[in-house]
């Protein structure tokens, strides 16, 4: 019998028995998987993966490959990842979630960074007259729609007694946002790190206020759903070495400035500041530690800014014990 003879009865074989993938050569190329990992520019802990091979090295031993996909902000990523584009998102602010979900996504949270409140802010230029938040009633604020930003600038309102409709908003992502600032064509401008230290140590802007006390800012992880119930041993993957990058970051900060300075495009320093901001402690998301989600959700339902009411029912991620 010749080898292609012998080939097509094996084949034959297989299909009529469902073995297929015990031919030779057949059963990797069924197991390989691409994961498609979105990210923006300030994820941190995403970028020093992506520079040094990290998941790539951890992953392809189980037969799958990475592909990035960069993002200039946390909205469009998890739109992204809603409609099937990416499987896996890096750090969003908690704000965005809630669109995501207001949207009809099925997301699953995966992680989250502890509080870094200080870690984004309101910012005006060094000679503006405005001095307080209640200044900005009638002035013109450059901010990302849906971002932690979003969320902290209408709490900020609320506390100094003006509501969102007091003020003009810009939506503008964070490179627009910072030529408007600059150009002087907004009166103010609420952004997050690192592009708050860039704008801080290069321009000298000035912090109006930033989120202590009104907005915890948690960052989070997550995976959509699909993904996250067909490939879980590839989330506890993603799970491990976030975590192992947070601490490093917050161990070798000089270090970790200077491996993402050219990444940024940003000087060492500015990094070093940004980061400092940031806790990096990657941990499991709980119920309780929801409760600002929510928070979140039900004040821009109440603005008009949500299309329906969310409630924050979400897959949580458990790490295995």
């Amino acid at each position: 019998m010749s080898i292609d003879s012998q080939r097509r009865k094996l084949l034959a074989l297989a299909a009529a028995t469902g073995a297929a993938s015990l031919l030779p050569g057949f059963a990797r190329a069924a197991e390989e998987v691409t994961v498609r990992i979105g990210y923006q520019k300030s994820s941190t802990l995403i970028t020093l993966l992506k520079a040094n091979g990290t998941l790539e090295k951890r992953l392809e031993p189980l037969g799958a490959k990475v592909t990035w996909h960069e993002f200039a902000s946390g909205l469009p990523l998890l739109e992204a990842l809603n409609v099937g584009s990416v499987d896996f998102s890096a750090d969003v602010a908690d704000t965005v979630p809630v669109f995501a979900l207001a949207a009809g996504a099925k997301l699953a949270y995966v992680a989250q960074e502890a509080p870094s409140p200080t870690a984004q802010s309101i910012v005006v230029r060094a000679d503006s007259p405005i001095r307080s938040v209640a200044d900005l009633k009638g002035k013109r604020v450059a901010v990302a729609k849906a971002a932690g930003a979003h969320y902290l600038l209408i709490a900020l309102l609320e506390k100094h007694g003006l509501s969102f409709k007091d003020i003009e908003p810009a939506y503008l992502t964070p490179a627009d946002g910072r030529a408007a600032f600059e150009r002087g064509s907004v009166d103010a401008w609420v952004i997050w790190d690192p592009f708050l230290a860039a704008v801080q140590r290069q321009s000298q802007a000035r912090v109006l206020a930033d989120g202590k006390g009104v907005a915890d800012y948690q960052r989070y992880y997550l995976a959509s759903l699909d993904f996250y119930n067909k490939r879980a041993n590839l989330v506890a993957v993603f799970y491990d070495e976030l975590k192992k990058a947070g601490r490093w970051v917050k161990q070798n900060p000089k270090e970790a400035a200077a491996q993402l300075a050219p990444v940024w495009g940003l000087d060492a320093g500015t990094v070093e500041a940004a980061n400092a901001r940031r806790s990096y402690d990657v941990r499991a998301v709980s119920a309780e530690s929801l409760v600002e989600q929510q928070k979140i959700a039900d004040t821009f339902h109440a603005q008009g800014l949500l299309p329906r009411k969310v409630e924050i029912a979400v897959t949580l991620w458990k790490p295995p014990a």
